[in-house]
């Protein structure tokens, strides 16, 4: 296909679909030169010169009750991008995670003529697998980062390429926990905690003070302990602050840093965070971490009945078996994480086991993600035969 020609429809529904997306972005322009893009990102997707039609934070909406006081809200929302992508005629049209509000735009768009893509599985392996059958419906296939994902998918009949992880080929498989110290301004020796308590609004309103809680604890514990805080966007930063007011104790041993999360987990020496992509990334970034979640009581009775997996971190999912402590709802008191935490930083010979497991199944899915599926979008839009297909050796990783 000429590049000039070329036009690419993505959605992206949060900060990490952005960093995805743009990764994703820059394979295309190496490939196709003069494509266009068009849809939602959020500042990084904006400086690979996505035209976003709406704020990356249109479509963050955390957990399944709040979802739906926001419902007519994203209903208009996905009509409006129906309606500018069949008005554009992209040569495809490619959700990025968000797959509650994208597979519905997905099958809209494919109804009407227009070949999709998802980026990035929803867990549909891990609850409510019968939702396969309108994934099906949505895409002309799915591109999946891990390979027991793509093996579910060709069990069940939907087109499907493994295409690797994209953080795991953005981060190094060697990393220099000094050196980054030094660039972040950090004390240079001495333990380092790095707390990430997330990027949405309500993951700050029910994980932000728990996690400076147990950090005030471990302080008490721990009298050298510094702290790095990583604020996702303006907004968390504000929340954070108003939150560490609160805390005067905390103001000489606590960095607060503008973005720069994956910088404040390699400087670590453990990590304290909400399960999500960060999870993943403190993973490849090599660094024992606690996850620990809330979320409203109402969806957590929901997701406790729907939710049939053993854990809730992807470290644990990729590896089979525990290697990442996870705190959940009211497991996850300032009491239990600081006492978890205080384990974890007493034991370095452990910490030095798990940073070398987390380097080698880092190496294990660098596979050039981003032009693996620049690979599949071109035989998508050639219509031939998707590259990248599951290894049979996958099939039988496929969770039960």
């Amino acid at each position: 296909m000429d590049g000039t020609a070329l036009k690419v429809y993505l959605v992206a529904g949060e900060l990490s679909g952005d960093i995805l997306g743009a990764s994703l972005m820059r394979a295309l322009k190496a490939r196709y030169p003069g494509v266009a893009f068009r849809g939602i990102g959020g500042p990084r997707m904006l400086a690979e010169g996505i035209d976003s039609r709406y704020p990356l934070e249109t479509l963050s909406v955390m957990g399944l009750v709040e979802v739906l006081k926001h419902l007519p809200r994203l209903i208009g929302v996905r009509r409006e991008l129906r309606r500018d992508a069949l008005a554009w005629q992209p040569d495809i049209m490619l959700g990025i995670d968000a797959p509650d509000f994208n597979l519905g735009l997905e099958r809209q768009l494919r109804e009407a003529g227009i070949t999709t893509a998802h980026y990035v599985s929803p867990s549909v392996w891990a609850w409510r697998q019968g939702r396969v059958k309108g994934i099906a419906k949505s895409v002309d296939a799915m591109l999946t980062f891990l390979p027991f994902e793509a093996a579910f998918y060709a069990r069940h009949r939907v087109p499907v390429a493994f295409v690797g992880h994209p953080l795991a080929d953005d981060l190094p498989l060697e990393t220099d926990r000094a050196a980054m110290r030094r660039e972040l301004g950090l004390q240079e020796d001495g333990e380092l905690l790095a707390l990430l308590p997330g990027s949405r609004a309500n993951e700050i309103r029910f994980l932000g003070a728990t996690f400076l809680d147990a950090a005030e604890r471990l302080c008490q514990a721990r009298p050298a302990l510094q702290l790095v805080v990583p604020a996702a966007t303006p907004q968390r930063r504000r929340e954070l602050a108003a939150l560490l007011d609160e805390r005067p104790a905390l103001a000489t041993r606590l960095t607060l840093l503008d973005g720069c999360s994956r910088e404040a987990m390699v400087a670590a020496d453990a990590v304290l965070l909400a399960s999500g992509t960060a999870a993943l990334e403190a993973m490849l970034c090599h660094r024992p971490m606690l996850v620990a979640y809330k979320m409203a009581p109402a969806t957590h009775w929901l997701a406790k009945r729907l939710v049939k997996t053993e854990w809730i971190s992807l470290p644990n999912l990729i590896a089979g078996e525990a290697l990442v402590p996870e705190l959940i709802q009211d497991a996850a008191s300032p009491e239990a994480i600081a006492s978890s935490l205080d384990a974890m930083l007493a034991d370095a010979a452990g910490r030095a086991v798990l940073e070398s497991r987390f380097a080698e199944m880092h190496a294990g899915l660098q596979r050039g993600a981003s032009e693996r599926a620049v690979d599949a979008i071109a035989a998508l839009i050639a219509g031939d035969p998707l590259p990248d297909s599951v290894a049979p050796e996958a099939i039988a990783e496929v969770p039960s």
